[in-house]
């Protein structure tokens, strides 16, 4: 992920700062526990597309 472009990306939801997760493909949202797939190096930025981080997840990525 660019490091410019992950500067400026914020959560559309709560505005939040965004992590990004390279195994995963996603950038994580931890105040809304939930992640965006980043798709052909895009950033898939609609609640409809998010997923909820799990539990584990979101201890596993402290």
């Amino acid at each position: 992920m660019n490091r410019k472009l992950l500067d400026i990306l914020v959560c559309p939801i709560c505005k939040g700062r965004l992590t990004w997760e390279s195994g995963a493909g996603e950038l994580h949202c931890r105040a809304c526990r939930l992640a965006y797939p980043v798709r052909d190096g895009i950033p898939v930025m609609l609640e409809d597309e998010a997923r909820t981080l799990s539990v584990e997840e979101m201890e596993q990525n402290k």
